[in-house]
């Protein structure tokens, strides 16, 4: 195979196996057949098509009774494979039933309403895997809600924070997505089924409406304002929400590739005996699944660029762009896919090292605490003044290799505005978390309640 997402060696890196049958060859065609059914079943209660026609074309709408070898030679001759299967489907009815198959319809309603049922289809699985990951997390904000360590700021010591703070924005963010995957549904599961101009004239115009509203409720979906066609914004928004869900999930991991960090040693993706590990170096736990999630999140988003190029539809019926989404939609599926489930096995066990963490946060010898510092000294002595004075200190603290707290107590300006317990208490990280705990706690409640 030449993609990832195909490869018998890749497939389960880079994708989902979940994903992948969504988007094959015969769980689209799937799609198609059930559509044409729910569409004869629907006729056939208006009296548009005659009742039998209705069950022998219901028989015969199951996958396994295609020819997958002969919809190639007839996709490859026609340009679209739905007539393929309409025409297959056709010649298995019996009694000449078929012909009442695909009654007023074009190939784009059926290619797009198929589109539309693999995209529920595909949220379901991302409703599913965000909700574990989210679980994960949400364990992991709690259990380290006030653990102290540094926050980094253009990858340098900045002031502290607690592991679970910096755990709960991201616990945040993922019920944000849960949410636009909620509002995504409203929007976009939406039938289409317009004919071949989107005006419904090829169906008696006292039923066509009617029809399209039960063939919408027959299949579970909306049922459309009115023809979209060459009005892509639904199926770009799709890609969008794909682009920044991926995008928080590398986010994600490039922090935490970056705190595995020999240097740094903070965090460990989840052990595995040899996962990770490097054939010439013994001594290496490389984060494998933070080098996936990466990768795949930036080919996301080049599949996102190409989704907005397929919105430039000509007319009522388009010339090329509608086939970008042919290409690119199945693959960002599949593609996210995959960094979710790399990304449910990172956090589900992750491995977290506190002791590393406060040794870090003691590597500057008290500078990560030079703001509280400074806003200790700035109601006594004024916020400037206070700055200076702590910004001298730190240069001294950093000459001398010495803790800044020594330093301040040297400094007779500090010493008759706080004593040396006061020193200590602000040269302590642990005392110098703000709000952290606060925050956390509201977002591990809003989390709660969405799970009520």
């Amino acid at each position: 195979m030449s993609s990832v997402i195909d490869s018998y060696v890749f497939k389960d890196i880079f994708g989902s196996s979940f994903m992948r049958q969504i988007w094959s060859d015969e769980g689209r065609t799937g799609f198609y057949l059930e559509w044409e059914a729910a569409l004869a079943k629907v006729q056939a209660n208006l009296g548009i098509i005659p009742k039998e026609a209705y069950d022998e074309i219901s028989k015969q709408c199951h996958v396994n009774k295609i020819d997958f070898e002969k919809l190639k030679q007839q996709t490859e001759l026609i340009g679209y494979p739905v007539l393929g299967v309409v025409q297959q489907l056709v010649s298995l009815c019996s009694d000449g039933l078929g012909e009442w198959c695909h009654f007023g319809a074009t190939t784009q309603d059926v290619t797009d309403s198929a589109t539309v049922l693999g995209i529920r289809a595909s949220f379901d699985v991302i409703e599913k895997e965000l909700d574990h990951i989210m679980a994960s997390v949400a364990k992991l904000t709690e259990t380290y809600r006030l653990l102290p360590m540094v926050a980094r700021s253009n990858l340098q010591q900045a002031v502290p924070i607690s592991f679970g703070f910096k755990m709960a924005r991201l616990l945040a963010t993922l019920q944000r997505h849960k949410q636009r995957l909620a509002q995504l549904r409203e929007r976009v599961l939406t039938l289409e089924f317009s004919g071949a101009a989107g005006t419904l004239a090829t169906l008696d115009q006292d039923k066509a409406m009617t029809c399209q509203e039960e063939l919408a409720k027959e299949l579970g979906l909306s049922q459309p304002e009115i023809a979209w066609h060459t009005e892509r914004d639904r199926i770009a928004e799709v890609g969008a929400f794909l682009g920044l869900l991926t995008g928080t999930l590398s986010k994600a991991a490039t922090d935490i590739k970056l705190m595995m960090q020999t240097e740094v040693g903070e965090v460990s993706e989840p052990y595995v005996p040899h996962r990770g590990s490097s054939s010439t170096m013994p001594n290496k736990f490389n984060p494998i699944s933070c080098v996936y999630i990466h990768a795949i999140a930036g080919t996301v988003r080049q599949q996102v660029a190409a989704l907005m190029d397929a919105m430039i539809e000509d007319h009522e019926r388009s010339t090329g762009p509608w086939e970008i989404e042919w290409i690119v939609l199945p693959e960002a599926f599949i593609l996210t896919g995959g960094a979710l489930a790399q990304a449910k096995t990172l956090f589900q066990g992750l491995q977290v090292h506190p002791d590393r963490m406060a040794k870090n946060l003691a590597m500057t010898k008290g500078l990560v605490v030079s703001e509280a510092v400074m806003m200790g000294l700035a109601p006594k002595l004024g916020r400037q003044t206070a700055h200076d004075i702590v910004y001298d200190a730190c240069r001294i603290a950093v000459n001398n290799d010495e803790m800044l707290a020594k330093v301040l107590k040297r400094n007779s300006k500090v010493t008759q505005a706080l004593s040396n317990i006061e020193i200590d208490s602000l040269c302590n990280p642990g005392n110098y978390l703000g709000l952290s705990g606060i925050m956390v706690d509201r977002v591990l409640f809003n989390y709660k309640q969405s799970l009520q």
